[in-house]
């Protein structure tokens, strides 16, 4: 069987790798099946698999238990997060053993480092209650938030500089709300970075407005940014025939798996050996790969 066979790619511009960088359920999303064409035809030249944990730094135990992984090799890299109470330990590990971090964009939990500027707090209190007020917030366009969406994201990206001494290469976001429509649609996101898409999902599993929704979004990324072919959660580890489908895709093509260390069921899967067996046909990166895109700029390299 195809494995690809009910799948799209991300509509990303390309899919050449640089060969040197090596929840629910949320499924998967490709064709979606309403005949849509892909942005570029083009095909990454080799798969891999990328795990990538989040949360790194927002907790002591979510960055001793991502390190965990990552001294097993069984994660490639971790999206930090700032202005939390072990962003700055965390920032110092991974400087040190090289670890590639990109940034964890937080507009919804409250930052918890007692650096934290007070406006910088009510900013994101102003941010958070428009995105949690309720599901489909994010997708709503809030003209009168403008300026504190951009004064936070500014923040953050300035803190991460300070911390990694460099700007960050590759962005996800916290809740994913570094999808939010007052994000996407004013092109905050800095250009030629990697961008994490959304969630990839199977023909048929989402309706027809969530799947078309979805994929504009993703062509939006795809027109300034980078993105994996396809992006997936590590949760929920049952089924298994899910995570096999899923591993399986990374034999020809780009796939990010998300995972989240503090959870104990993931976290006993990618420290008890499982993982091991379940990836034996393919490989899991190093580090995060990042995709060149042509036209959006010199090869973004990574950050330690």
């Amino acid at each position: 069987m195809n494995p690809t066979a009910d799948f799209t790619h991300a509509p990303s511009r390309s899919r050449q790798l640089c060969p040197d960088n090596l929840s629910t359920n949320e499924g998967f999303s490709g064709t979606d099946g309403v005949g849509l064409q892909l942005a570029n035809q083009d095909r990454s030249q080799a798969g891999l698999l990328i795990l990538n944990a989040d949360d790194w730094g927002g907790e002591r135990r979510n960055t001793e238990r991502i390190l965990e992984c990552v001294l097993r090799r069984t994660v490639s890299s971790a999206s930090g997060m700032v202005f939390m109470e072990d962003s700055e330990r965390a920032a110092a590990i991974a400087r040190e053993r090289g670890i590639d971090v990109g940034l964890h964009i937080n507009f919804t939990t409250p930052f918890s480092a007692k650096n934290c500027p007070a406006q910088l707090a009510d900013r994101q209190n102003e941010v958070a209650a428009h995105l949690l007020r309720h599901r489909h917030a994010c997708a709503v366009f809030h003209p009168w938030l403008v300026r504190s969406f951009e004064y936070v994201l500014k923040c953050q990206l300035e803190e991460y500089h300070r911390l990694y001494g460099a700007e960050p290469q590759r962005l996800d976001g916290h809740h994913h709300m570094h999808l939010s429509a007052n994000v996407v649609l004013a092109g905050l996101l800095p250009q030629r970075t990697v961008v994490r898409r959304n969630y990839s999902f199977a023909s048929g599993q989402k309706s027809l407005p969530n799947r078309l929704y979805r994929r504009f979004v993703d062509g939006m990324l795809a027109r300034r940014h980078s993105l994996v072919d396809f992006f997936f959660s590590l949760a929920p580890i049952e089924p298994p025939d899910r995570l096999q489908q899923i591993f399986s895709l990374a034999r020809g093509h780009v796939v990010e798996v998300m995972a989240h260390p503090a959870d104990v069921q993931e976290y006993e899967f990618l420290t008890g050996g499982e993982i091991v067996r379940w990836t034996e046909n393919v490989a899991i990166g190093p580090s995060f790969a990042l995709p060149r895109t042509p036209g959006l700029g010199a090869k973004p390299s990574n950050v330690h």
